[in-house]
This record gives C-alpha cells, sequence and structure tokens, in this order.
C-alpha cells in the first residue's frame, strides 16, 4: 500500500499559516489523500500560494486541496483581494425577478469562485449546497438557493458550468437533504421523521436530475429513521441503492466531517470511518481534530481501494490555471465580476 501513487481515503486539515515538520509527516502517510483549509489558515493570498505549494510538494502525485468556499458567511478567505461572493439564497431571490440574469449570474459566481481560489493554489472547493430552503434550518439558511428543488437545480448546474470554465469540479451537498430539519449536524444529531418518498419526491431531485453533472456529492449526518436507522453518510441503502443505483451517480462520495456530532452515533473514529466507507463513502474528512486524525492513521488498518482513489484523483482541477495579476486582467473574469457586482454583499 505504501508504494501505490494514488491516494488513500482520508482527508486532514493544518493547523495554521505554514506547514510544521508533524503535518508534512501526517500529508505523506499513505492513508491521506486530501487536505481541507479553513480560514484560520489564511493571511494573505501570497501566504495562501505558498501554504498550498508546499502542501502539494509533499506527494506525488500531489494531494488534492478543498475548501468550504460556497459565498455568503461559508466563505473562507475574504481578504486581500478575495470577491464577497453572494450568498446563493441571493441568485434564488433574482430568479423570482429574473430567471435568465440569475442563471447567468450563478455561473458567474462559479467561475469568480473558482478562478480566485485556483489562483492560489487551491484545487478544489464543496459547492454547491442543494438543499432546499425550508426556513427552518439555521446552519443552512441563506445558503439554499431556493425552497423549490426545480430552480435549485437549475442554479446549481449554472453554478457548476463557471465552476468548470476556470477548470474547478463541484460537490453537491447535503445528500439527500439538510434544509428539512433544525439540528445542526456539527453540534446535535438532526433526525428527519419523514418517509422516503416525501424525501425523493423534493429533497432528493436535484441529485437526481444533476447525477450526470456532479462531480462529487457529500451525504448529510441526518437520519431518516423511516428509511435507515444510520445517518445518510453511514447508509449503504442512501448511497449504493439510492445514489448509486437508482440515480446512476458515479462520481466521488465524501463523508460529512467525521469529527461532528452526527458522526458520534458511530462510534470510535475507527467504527466512524468503517462505517463510512463501508456504506460507499470515497473519503473521509476530519477536521478541527488532529489528535483523531493521527489515530486514525496510526492504525493503518483501512482497506486501500483503487477504485475510490481514482474517483478522488478525478476531482483535481483541469489545466493550468492563471496567476493573480493575469486574472484580473482576463476579460471572462472582468466580466463575471461585473455580472455579480449588483449582488455582492448579499
Amino acid at each position: 500500500m505504501s508504494n501505490t501513487p494514488l491516494p488513500g481515503p482520508v482527508m486532514v486539515d493544518v493547523a495554521g499559516l505554514t506547514l510544521t515538520e508533524h503535518e508534512s509527516e501526517r500529508l505523506r502517510h499513505p492513508l491521506t489523500g486530501a487536505v481541507i483549509l479553513f480560514a484560520r489558515n489564511f493571511e494573505s493570498r501570497a501566504q495562501l500560494k505558498a501554504l498550498c505549494d508546499d502542501i502539494h510538494a509533499t506527494r506525488s502525485p500531489r494531494l488534492l486541496i478543498a475548501v468550504d468556499h460556497e459565498g455568503g458567511r461559508v466563505q473562507r478567505f475574504r481578504t486581500d483581494g478575495f470577491t464577497h461572493l453572494p450568498t446563493m439564497r441571493a441568485l434564488g431571490e433574482l430568479w423570482q425577478r429574473d430567471a435568465m440574469s440569475a442563471t447567468r449570474a450563478a455561473t458567474a459566481c462559479g467561475y469568480v469562485l473558482a478562478a480566485e481560489l485556483r489562483a492560489c493554489g487551491v484545487d478544489f472547493s464543496f459547492t454547491p449546497v442543494l438543499d432546499l430552503d425550508y426556513g427552518r434550518s439555521a446552519v443552512i439558511g441563506t445558503r439554499a438557493f431556493h425552497w423549490d428543488a426545480r430552480v435549485t437545480a437549475v442554479l446549481a448546474k449554472s453554478l457548476i458550468h463557471g465552476l468548470l470554465q476556470a477548470g474547478m469540479k463541484s460537490c453537491g451537498k447535503h445528500f439527500p437533504g439538510h434544509g428539512y430539519v433544525e439540528a445542526d449536524s456539527h453540534h446535535e444529531i438532526p433526525v428527519d421523521e419523514r418517509s422516503l418518498d416525501e424525501v425523493l419526491a423534493g429533497d432528493a431531485m436535484p441529485y437526481e436530475w444533476l447525477a450526470e453533472t456532479l462531480a462529487s456529492v457529500m451525504p448529510a449526518h441526518v437520519i431518516f429513521p423511516k428509511v435507515d436507522p444510520q445517518p445518510a453518510g453511514f447508509s449503504r441503502f442512501w448511497l449504493q441503492d439510492v445514489l448509486r443505483k437508482r440515480f446512476r451517480f458515479e462520481g466521488a462520495i465524501f463523508s460529512d466531517d467525521l469529527a461532528m456530532e452526527g458522526a458520534t452515533v458511530a462510534g470510535d473514529i475507527h467504527a466512524r470511518a468503517r462505517a463510512a466507507l463501508n456504506a460507499g463513502c470515497d473519503m473521509i474528512p476530519i477536521c478541527n481534530r488532529p489528535d483523531l486524525a493521527d489515530e486514525l492513521l496510526a492504525a493503518n488498518a483501512l482497506q486501500f481501494d483503487p477504485v475510490r482513489a481514482r474517483r478522488i484523483q478525478a476531482l483535481h482541477a483541469v489545466g493550468d490555471p492563471a496567476d493573480w495579476q493575469s486574472l484580473q486582467a482576463d476579460p471572462l473574469y472582468r466580466a463575471a465580476r461585473s455580472v455579480i457586482e449588483p449582488l455582492l454583499g448579499q
């Protein structure tokens, strides 16, 4: 396993603005396959680019560098030139006034988001959010495009088109839907009492419609007891029977963060990792708990799967990114900025 050039299934984070020796060692572990960055890893564009270069230099082929960078309140990098992207709800509200302008703005948002990240060395963002806006989930809230699954799917597809214009792949989340429950899976274990038919007829529809468009999917740490006693991310029914077989999705599946409260139903970190991988996840993020990441990696007990690894490898960005200075002069970037200018700050 240690000689394989393919990425392992564990996604880890780093503590600060530069890599420590121990973090570099963790990144070289054969079971590590990706790194997720947070706001604490950003001080300036130059510093971020240097950090990403150092992370990429630890392995060959290089590790995937990802970030939660959606727009609105979930945007990790906001200063030193980064565009303050609008909320997805702002795009949904624009749809109510002018549907064609909303799709154009969604594409522009995707392009600006991806182009700016790639100029600083980041490969991938966990976006778009496909949860429906029922007006009851504080953790989703303005992150959702709309309450209507059809509008959500159309705007998400437009945003994905923008990502692809900059060479970046997509991740739909949180399958099959997190918008109906009030509990925040970061701190609680959400339970959705609706039936399978109810979920499939609403929340899950964007995933079926976009199955051939999405590069990856992240399931929710939500339990649907009328369907399966396990959270969706630990459920073979949701991931295999519904997502893979019924929807014919062939991309990568990320578990949601295994350090979150919603994942604790599976047991300790070893049990959570096994549950996610056995259910069908290709990669398992462990965020803000380096002790748990080290514990899991030290055991060296996870099975390496080349099919999983190739799905993750396929998420790397395509083409050479423009550097920041060149990006500012790029006509496509300038046009995209002008399209979303009226929405900035929303």
